[in-house]
This record gives structure tokens, sequence and C-alpha cells, in this order.
């Protein structure tokens, strides 16, 4: 069983990440992960202690997980969906190469190559637990990496709002203009520098 969700649909900068998460048939993820929500419920603690409990079954073997970006120059170039469409597939095929051995289970309106036997559920990240998991992963590692590129780019405060358009984020970016990682096509206002 697969389930999937993407992080960072919205923001101002950054990629936008998918999280795939496996395990197997009967596996009790309400049971093994405590507490397991969708990601915007959660706190960063939260997120982080139930990410760190999918590492520890992964390295026991019981539980798979991928996570895939693409950047903000793919997003301007191609489109948010389909810069989506470009993980979700790259996480499902890494995590389940045989698609007649699987079920995918997916958030919203996200779809997986054609080929597998999957299920859209509206409001999964909240009504499914591995839906759940696969948001929480997803929206850690785009988070811990944008954390890493605040020492790249420190004056736009990366660490703090993760991208997304906070009056802080819109204040820098009239102050210093755009960096290599903001996404142009998202950037809809005069940022009014001379």
């Amino acid at each position: 069983m697969l389930g999937v969700d993407e992080a960072g649909r919205g923001p101002l900068a950054g990629p936008v990440s998918v999280g795939v998460v496996a395990v197997p048939e009967g596996f009790d993820v309400v049971r093994e992960f405590p507490g397991v929500a969708d990601s915007k419920k959660l706190s960063e603690k939260k997120r982080e202690e139930i990410f760190s409990m999918l590492a520890a079954r992964v390295a026991k073997g019981d539980a798979h997980f991928a996570v895939e970006f693409e950047n903000a120059e793919t997003i301007d170039r191609e489109g948010i969906a389909p810069a989506v469409r470009k993980a979700l597939s790259r996480g499902v095929n890494a995590l389940a190469p045989d698609a007649a051995l699987v079920h995918v289970q997916l958030d919203g309106s996200l779809r997986a190559p054609p080929e597998y036997a999957q299920e859209t559920i509206i409001n999964g990240d909240e009504l499914i637990p591995i839906i759940s998991l696969a948001s929480i992963a997803a929206k850690v590692l785009r988070d811990r990496l944008m954390v890493g590129l605040s020492a790249q780019y420190p004056e736009y405060g990366f660490e703090k709002h993760k991208g997304y358009g906070t009056r802080i984020h819109y204040e820098m970016l009239k102050k210093y203009g755009l960096c290599p990682i903001h996404r142009r096509s998202f950037i809809h206002f005069d940022l009014g520098r001379t």
C-alpha cells in the first residue's frame, strides 16, 4: 500500500515536494505512528517526532518512503501541476516499480501514473493515515531543505517562513528583489524597487 501527498504547492520560493510512503497490506499506521495526522495540523515538533518514527521503521525494513522535489525553475517553466506530477511519478516509481503489486492512495487531486491501481481521496491527508504520513514526510524534508537554503540566502528568512508569502517575506522581496530559488511565476505584485 502506498500513500502520496505533496507539500509546498503555494510558497513563493523553493521546490514543491511529494512524499510517498509504502507499508505492507494490513500495516496499522495509526497504531504504529501515534498522533499521525495531516501535516498542516501538527506542530513542527510533532511532525519531526513522527518522521523519526518513520525513519526507525524504514531502518527495520517494514516501511519505506521517498520524497521527490521539483525546483522553482521547473515550476516557472512548466507550471505547478506538471511539476507535482513529475515528482510524484518519480517517487511512486522508486517505491513500487511493479505497478501490478500495489494500490496507491493519493490526496486531493493527485494522480499516480495510469498503470497503477489508485484512489484519489478529497481531504485524504486528514482521512487516510498513510496519506497523512506521506504529507508529514513531504513537509519535514521540504522544511529542512528551506532551512538549509536560508544559509545561502540569509536575507530572506527562509528558515522562518519556508518560502511562504508572509509579511516579512514580502518586505524582504521588496528590499532585495528575487533570488534564484524564487518562483517568478508566483510573484504577482510590484516589488517597488528602483
